[in-house]
């Protein structure tokens, strides 16, 4: 049975090709009758077993702690920015796309001077004149030249180094997943980075990465934290440049991640309120998929084929997740009240969309405190219809991906909430 298609998802140390595998060989269950039966945490019940009255009690004192339960158990610490972090400009274009939009690439330099480790950011953003522009940002899998065939877009000696030669670079590789001027047409900017230019995809990754070269300066040790929460913090240094950009309106950015690059946006957003909306696309387990649903992929099968992804904690739980004290209903909860969209795909079960669903579904519960409703039916709707309000969710058809029907329910959703 195939559970991965053309975005690497499993069992791909480098992940980048695709793999193909059999559910004997996942041992995963895919039989919705073998589920069985499973208690969820209470959200709005304290751990010293009183009630949440309202948001203001959720604010103070409940959601700093489900939050420190998932950093302690899930994914490590979040850390600050660097004190010597800066941002330099190294190219910037205001007449591409037939002179409809601006491109700039940016680096941020995460040390003094420009020896020290750094990310390239590739923006684009619509020619609005005297008008700050709204942003989806989201990391990419194979470098930001693949988000386009835009021969301008800068490839790094980094990426270079990576992946040995020349040869093999084909722009605009991913760009079906970053329709980046459907986005500008419809007035929104763009805003990407390589996630390997803050850690390497697999078990030893951390040696080269921002983990190990930032571990001083940021006062934090590599083993507190896994390698989606330092793709998930290098998110947060992307805002930090965006509140510096006067073309960009920093009140409506909004976060977005697929697969893995999900699980990470979902993260970072929870420990930054600075994201307006977030956006979690086929994140799966780790995710937003219930970790307690005995479907898919499992606690145990992601700890054993990406130990990396999270801290060693989370592996004593691969054997009875019932002792974990959240899940991931808990997690996105952590959005409330800013709008939250969950969306899955059909042929991506090992994702388990129905366990994403039921995450969405109750997290609507944190919402209600604040007055907006989530989504608004406890059943699945059908392929392609999405459904709920300040939570939105919805099953496309195809494959594990991110393709134009998702965004185009992405920017619909953030028209209705940036009232554009």
């Amino acid at each position: 049975m195939r559970i991965c298609s053309t975005l690497p998802y499993l069992f791909s140390i480098f992940l980048s090709t695709c793999t193909f595998v059999t559910i004997a060989q996942t041992n995963g269950n895919l039989d919705e009758s073998k589920v069985g039966q499973y208690t969820l945490p209470p959200l709005l019940v304290k751990a010293d077993g009183s009630k949440v009255k309202n948001a203001a009690d959720w604010e103070k004192s409940q959601r700093p702690y489900i939050l420190k339960q998932f950093a302690e158990n899930v994914y490590g610490r979040f850390p600050g920015k660097p004190a010597s972090m800066h941002f330099k400009v190294i190219e910037e274009d205001n007449k591409v796309l037939k002179g409809k939009a601006t491109r700039k690439q940016i680096r941020i330099f995460f040390g003094e001077g420009e020896n020290s480790p750094f990310t390239t950011v590739l923006l684009y953003l619509p020619n609005i004149s005297n008008k700050k522009v709204s942003v989806f940002m989201g990391l990419n899998f194979e470098g930001n030249h693949s988000i386009d065939i835009d021969s301008s877009i800068l490839i790094t000696d980094y990426w270079l180094r990576l992946n040995g030669k020349t040869d093999i670079i084909v722009r605009g590789k991913q760009n079906r997943r970053w329709p980046v001027e459907e986005l500008i047409n419809h007035g929104y900017g763009v805003v990407t980075a390589w996630y390997k230019d803050f850690e390497q995809d697999y078990d030893q990754g951390w040696i080269s990465g921002l983990r190990s070269s930032l571990a001083e300066s940021l006062s934090i040790q590599t083993a507190e934290w896994g390698a989606v929460a330092i793709w998930g913090w290098g998110m947060s240094r992307i805002m930090d440049y965006l509140e510096t950009d006067a073309q960009v309106d920093p009140a409506k950015v909004v976060i977005t991640g697929h697969s893995r690059l999900g699980k990470a946006a979902l993260w970072a957003a929870a420990n930054d309120p600075r994201f307006a909306i977030v956006v979690s696309n086929n994140s799966g387990e780790g995710g937003a998929a219930l970790a307690r649903r005995n479907y898919g992929e499992t606690v145990k099968l992601i700890n054993d084929v990406f130990p990396h992804w999270f801290i060693d904690k989370y592996k004593t739980y691969n054997d009875n997740v019932s002792l974990l004290p959240v899940d991931q209903h808990m997690l996105l909860a952590l959005m409330a009240p800013r709008p939250l969209y969950v969306a899955s795909a059909t042929e991506d079960q090992w994702a388990d969309p129905k366990g994403e669903f039921l995450s969405a579904l109750y997290a609507g519960e944190v919402y209600g405190l604040y007055g907006k409703k989530g989504l608004g039916t406890k059943v699945m709707p059908p392929p392609d219809q999405s459904v709920g309000a300040t939570v939105r969710y919805h099953i496309r058809t195809g494959p594990h991906d991110m393709v134009l029907f998702d965004w185009l329910e992405y920017i619909k959703f953030a028209d209705v909430h940036f009232k554009k």
